[in-house]
């Protein structure tokens, strides 16, 4: 088989064996060439198809219409891979010594990260199943994914593209393709061929119907010239599955930590063993101990608690209507410095209103209320406008209700969104009845070359009288076909001076973000009157504002990208509080004119970027994160699926996103709510300070255990402790008080916190001080009361018990101090955490049997202890709970001078 090029951007694949050829044409292509020229290239019949026996050859080659997914991982290699965790492995390595297996809880862990990559799958179903199409000469319904390059396909309302096609034959087509450019407004559609100088992006194809879009209104015929992932949604489908989805902060930080505990732990063990060897001992005693020294060192329980810690953040993110997809993203959350948000759907509702009104007579009205709906007011110098009361105001809206062939009902919108818009401009002033007042004779349809509308109508009531015309469309037109304009209910002859006015009118609405659309009527075209101009925009959601402002404030940067223009974006981003003096943009071709490294080196300053493509919103965030940014975006389109998939957190709109985006996500918003974005993040600030607790009680304990057996081999001591001591307190460090530091209520504190920096490693310096603190009591303290046992030089049950239960209550006392590494135990609640009261209640009750249930004597090989004894020990292991709350103090009065806040922030 041979390729070659002889057409600019096509490709010419040839059957070695009849010499056949079968092209490909790419969009930007064919949208220049002339259609005769188009379809010679792709020797297609415009009128009558294909023959049967060439699709078969065409297929051959080309293959199906669909998107081929790989199989997925099975389910088994998943679990085998999570085995090459670091920590995964040394847990393991202990687990098989110590005869406890405690990967169970790795099963789970990966039940519920388990799931099939459907982003892809979901991409195929945007796909219509079926088509219309002309074979041999007659009208075929068949499956889209039996389409060939060179068929011709016929569109009607309500169609989903099947395939990318160049438009041949049109009537009144408009196209909405939100979902792959991320434009608000449908596209409408024309046949004459794209100059290349004007040949930008998708945008700006006009004779190119996508597919995956959708048809709004008309109908028209194209022939196929891109299937499957030769199509424009084919390129987002293969950068879908050439992209992998990064590392979480916490992941990077589980590795670090197991790779150092790795280290350490076998490092000391095998000293101690080559030690006590060297003394003479026996080998087989010294890899007793060994076995010993690992179980008591290695927190078992950090996976789990990890893995447990952010099934309830999971959990706690459903009840804020917020569903997170892979646990670590939660955590991730905490981290993320940077917001890459889509306007469109995201930031916006997706829905066009009309907000400003300016009358021929110079006249100023504002509009309030969004959406389709007749929710809102007309508001002019401070009084409600309704009905008549206004007469230039009822022209305006008049002419905008007649010359329209929008619906709504029941706040549904069916046509076009600026038609929508003017129609619920009517409803709002209580005169979408004029529409039904008046019976329409003419009509001169909206296109994209002449950009106005007109329809000539008599009223229903007075049929016998002259017709009236209505328009509407673009300034520049409607003005054209002007004689006269409105001025206190008077037509008086139109000058230059008033079209001056009108065009300085119209070019401030259009800076300020607004789509200025002009509204006359009159007799006949060329003698209309100038009524006004109307300003309509895609207005933001409620609540964002406030939402970003705050998110601002906790030092997030949130920046725009969109596909919209840019005055649009940029004033959407004013109102928002993105943009202002002194922000710069940036479009998609400037971003196409970067390397990766260049636009690194300026993404930090830019804070609208406009025209974006897929690609672009990808190539954003490649160069955010270059900077070390961990980023978050968001979005509801298709166009959006492969940039959520490459940032660090990808969140899409649960109402208005696409199957695509949703499975491509890491997290949905259920009601589009930006603010729960605000939630998830403190969220995940909280869940990873929940972890900290934990890690800080297991390695202090750990330490303890170690450093205590070590001190006792090393110095030829006995053993403080029993083997079966030893697992007794690797129980607890593990078990149920360990675990419930991971049920830590989120302290409502903890958003004023900047986002966390993924390069800190989750042991910081100031959380090993107290890690050390702390262990250093605990060792000091049992090694006393081993002393003070040790009195006669003969180890007794009395002697084990009284430093086996000290070593317990330090272990309480500790978890205790460790629920919170600022906060007082007493200002974040004794009982806040009622898991945690049971959870150490019930290991002083099972302490408590230890020590007194004659059958577990025997076992543990301890006897009872009197009650000034457990005073003592009592007494004794409070101190590490003190001595943890001093520093807490010292630390917060620190924080009231000029450098307070690093002691903080590290902790």
């Amino acid at each position: 088989m041979l390729r070659s090029g002889n057409v600019p951007g096509s490709e010419e694949i040839y059957d070695s064996e009849n010499d056949i050829m079968i092209p490909v044409l790419s969009s930007k292509r064919a949208s220049e060439l002339p259609v005769d020229e188009v379809a010679s290239i792709l020797q297609a019949d415009l009128h009558n198809g294909l023959k049967n026996s060439e699709i078969s050859r065409r297929r051959t080659y080309h293959g199906w219409n669909e998107f081929e997914i790989n199989e997925d991982e099975p389910l088994w290699k998943k679990y085998i891979s999570q085995f090459k965790n670091p920590l995964i492995m040394l847990l393991l390595a202990s687990a098989v010594i110590s005869v406890l297996m405690h990967q169970l809880d790795d099963a789970i862990s990966i039940t519920v990260e388990y799931r099939s990559e459907k982003s892809l799958e979901e991409l195929s179903k945007l796909v219509p199943p079926e088509c219309h199409c002309i074979r041999e000469g007659r009208m075929e319904h068949l499956l889209a994914r039996e389409l060939v390059p060179g068929d011709t396909v016929c569109l009607s309302v309500g169609d989903k593209i099947p395939a990318d096609l160049r438009l041949f034959e049109v009537v009144d087509i408009s196209i909405d393709e939100s979902s792959l450019t991320g434009e608000t407004s449908p596209c409408t559609k024309s046949t004459i061929p794209q100059p290349s100088a004007t040949n930008g992006d998708l945008t700006s194809r006009n004779n190119i119907a996508f597919m995956g879009t959708l048809v709004r209104c008309g109908r028209a015929k194209g022939i196929v010239i891109g299937t499957g992932e030769n199509s424009e949604f084919g390129e987002v489908f293969k950068m879908m599955q050439a992209e992998e989805a990064p590392k979480t902060p916490l992941q990077k930080s589980m590795d670090l930590l197991g790779k150092q505990l790795s280290l350490y732990s076998f490092g000391i063990i095998g000293v101690i063993m080559l030690v006590g060897w060297l003394q003479g001992k026996h080998i087989l005693d010294m890899f007793t101990i060994g076995v010993s020294l690992a179980v008591a060192a290695i927190p078992e329980g950090l996976p789990i608690v990890v893995t447990v810690t952010l099934a309830l953040g999971v959990m706690r993110m459903v009840k804020k209507r917020a569903i997170v997809k892979k646990l670590p993203i939660v955590e991730t959350l905490g981290c993320c410095n940077v917001i890459c948000s889509d306007k469109t759907g995201t930031l916006t509702k997706n829905e066009m209103t009309v907000t400003h009104i300016y009358t021929s007579d110079g006249q100023h009205a504002e509009v309030t209320g969004v959406g389709y709906n007749r929710y809102g007011e007309v508001i002019m110098d401070g009084e409600v406008i309704h009905g008549f009361s206004k007469s230039p105001i009822t022209k305006i809206v008049e002419a905008g209700c007649v010359c329209n062939d929008a619906v709504i009902q029941n706040d549904t919108l069916m046509g076009q969104p600026t038609e929508g818009a003017l129609i619920s401009l009517a409803m709002k002033m209580g005169l979408e009845g004029l529409k039904l007042d008046y019976v329409r004779r003419a009509e001169h349809p909206f296109t994209s070359e002449q950009k106005w509308m007109a329809v000539k109508c008599v009223h229903r009531a007075q049929q016998d009288k002259e017709e009236i015309c209505f328009m509407k469309g673009a300034y520049e037109h409607v003005i054209q076909f002007c004689s006269n304009y409105n001025s206190h209910s008077q037509a008086l002859p139109l000058t230059q001076q008033q079209k001056e006015l009108y065009h300085q009118e119209k070019t401030y609405m259009g800076t300020a973000g607004l789509r200025v659309l002009a509204l006359a009527s009159g007799p006949e075209l060329g003698q209309l009157t100038f009524l006004g101009l109307v300003g309509m925009i895609d207005p933001p959601k409620s609540g964002v504002k406030e939402a970003v402002a705050t998110l601002i404030n906790t030092g997030v940067i949130i920046k725009m990208v969109t596909g919209d223009s840019q005055e649009t974006a940029v004033a959407i981003a004013t109102r928002l509080g993105l943009y202002s003096k002194g922000s710069q943009t940036l479009s998609g071709e400037e971003i196409d004119s970067l390397d990766i490294q260049q636009l690194s080196q300026i993404v930090q300053k830019i804070a609208v970027f406009y025209r974006s493509s897929p690609r672009h919103k990808l190539k954003i965030i490649k160069s955010l994160q270059n900077n070390g940014a961990v980023v978050a975006m968001t979005g509801d389109g298709v166009n959006d699926a492969v940039a959520l998939k490459a940032a660090d957190i990808g969140v899409a709109m649960g109402q208005t996103g696409t199957d695509v985006c949703k499975e491509a996500a890491d997290m949905i918003l259920v009601d589009d709510d930006f603010k729960t974005i605000m939630s998830a993040i403190e969220e995940g600030k909280g869940i990873y300070n929940n972890i900290k607790n934990f890690v800080r009680f297991q390695l202090s304990t750990s330490i303890a255990a170690l450093t205590l057996i070590s001190l006792a081999t090393l110095m030829n001591f006995p053993n403080p402790l029993n083997a079966m001591q030893i697992l007794w307190i690797n129980i607890i460090m593990d078990g149920p008080p360990a675990q419930s530091l991971g049920v830590e209520p989120v302290d409502k504190d903890v958003i004023r916190q900047p986002p966390r920096n993924v390069k800190d490693s989750i042991l910081t310096r100031n959380l090993i001080v107290k890690i050390l603190v702390s262990s250093l009591i605990i060792v000091s303290g049992t090694l006393f009361v081993f002393w003070r046992e040790l009195q006669d030089n003969v180890i007794t049950p009395r002697d084990t018990t009284m430093t086996f239960t000290c070593f317990v209550f330090f272990d309480m006392f500790n978890a205790w101090s460790s629920r919170s590494q600022t906060k007082s135990v007493f200002e974040i609640g004794l009982c806040s955490n009622r898991m945690f009261c049971y959870a150490v209640l019930g290991s002083i009750m099972g302490q408590l049997l230890v020590i007194y249930f004659p059958p577990l004597q025997k076992v543990f090989q301890t006897e009872s202890l009197s009650v000034l004894d457990l005073i003592f020990l009592m007494g004794l292991t409070s101190s590490v709970c003190i001595v943890s709350e001093m520093i807490k103090r010292l630390e917060r009065q620190k924080e009231k001078g000029p450098k307070q806040n690093k002691s903080f922030l590290d902790v």
